[in-house]
């Protein structure tokens, strides 16, 4: 959106973020999301990002390893927010509250950026704030998600960056994103020494996949078809030809064909070349066995063959990947919004970034990397 001279941040404001917490709110995500940013201020030497945590009435939140976090500021604390992130965790259907949907839904009409971690996705959908965004939330309530909102276009994703919205699944995949979307805001030198500092071996980017378990997937209704993954998996090396793996489980081929087709949405060779190919997707990125190598240990007899089906899946050769070359269109645009003034700020509140980057100014690291 373009953006007028008077509601226009001015170029070397810190962008200011509000992560929102819902009652049993997990930590982990809560700090991934945060420790990016306070060490983004640190290498540069200077405030690129403020940030403060929101409830709804400016109470103390519990997350969900029973510790308390006492929020910076309640949600009708007058805030200038660049973007709003919610925090969720246990129990998302039951921790999201009316007041939350109306703060979020008067957030986007401000014209705000949205994201969340963890289950915070659960939030916005119910405030009907991603209808039609790609989405990504914790494994555990993808299903219960794409029930209650069918309009969501959930995926499986670490994290997923569509337009203006970001969401993220548990863990420590938030800061994934946020070093994605960091490195959008400042280049990837910054982003790199922020993984760096953080003993973080790589950047996951928006093409990485949560495990799902496959048991969470289809229940206990399908034995066969878990036992014949289970195979798979314990195969990939040496794979196992369809028909046999049919024998093995005592159904035809056409039968293990229905399988695939009904509760895995493509073929069984297909799903056996995803799973060769993820596991060589993890050796090049955490490995420094050869591509010869890793396509011998992934079951393919060459290594044109390899880097064609790996081209194919994944969008670059198996080369660029080791290499950590970015996939061509891969950048996904995140509208920029208006900082839009709810008021004067009370004096009192500070944001906690300030406070860090004071006492990151002795340390060696302070004012690394240079922009």
């Amino acid at each position: 959106m373009t953006l007028s001279p008077q509601t226009a941040r001015p170029p070397d404001a810190p962008q200011t973020l509000g992560f929102l917490l819902l009652d049993n709110f997990t930590l982990i995500s809560l700090a991934s999301a945060i420790e990016p940013l306070r060490m983004a201020n640190q290498l540069a030497g200077r405030e690129l990002y403020c940030w403060y945590t929101l409830s709804h009435d400016g109470g103390p939140v519990r997350a969900s390893d029973g510790l308390q976090v006492t929020p910076d500021a309640a949600t009708s604390t007058p805030l200038s927010l660049d973007m709003v992130i919610v925090c969720g965790g246990v129990g998302p259907n039951r921790s999201v509250q009316r007041e939350h949907v109306q703060w979020l839904q008067s957030q986007a009409r401000q014209s705000r950026r949205l994201g969340s971690v963890c289950t915070g996705s659960w939030a916005l959908a119910r405030a009907g704030l991603l209808d039609g965004y790609e989405t990504s939330i914790h494994w555990e309530c993808l299903a219960a998600m794409q029930e209650a909102f069918p309009r969501v276009a959930l995926t499986t994703r670490l994290f997923s960056i569509d337009r203006d919205r970001a969401t993220a699944s548990g863990g420590t995949a938030p800061l994934d994103m946020m070093l994605n979307l960091i490195g959008r805001d400042h280049g990837r030198e910054l982003s790199a020494g922020i993984s760096e500092m953080f003993i973080c071996d790589r950047v996951r980017n928006e093409q990485d996949q949560q495990r799902v378990p496959l048991k969470h997937v289809l229940g206990t209704t399908q034995p066969k078809l878990l036992e014949i993954v289970a195979l798979m998996e314990a195969n990939l090396e040496e794979p196992i030809g369809l028909d046999e793996l049919a024998n093995y489980v005592d159904v035809s081929r056409r039968q293990l064909e229905r399988l695939f087709q009904k509760y895995l949405h493509c073929s069984p060779s297909r799903y056996y070349l995803k799973l060769r190919l993820t596991r060589a997707r993890q050796l090049l990125k955490q490995t420094p066995m050869s591509i010869i190598e890793v396509a011998s240990a992934c079951g393919f007899v060459s290594t044109p063959h390899f880097s064609k089906c790996y081209r194919e899946y994944f969008g670059m050769p198996p080369r660029d990947e080791r290499l950590g070359a970015s996939r061509p269109g891969q950048r996904v645009e995140v509208a920029v919004s208006s900082p839009v003034a709810e008021g004067e700020l009370s004096q009192e509140l500070v944001s906690s970034a300030v406070l860090a980057l004071a006492q990151a100014r002795g340390e060696p690291t302070y004012a690394s990397v240079p922009l």
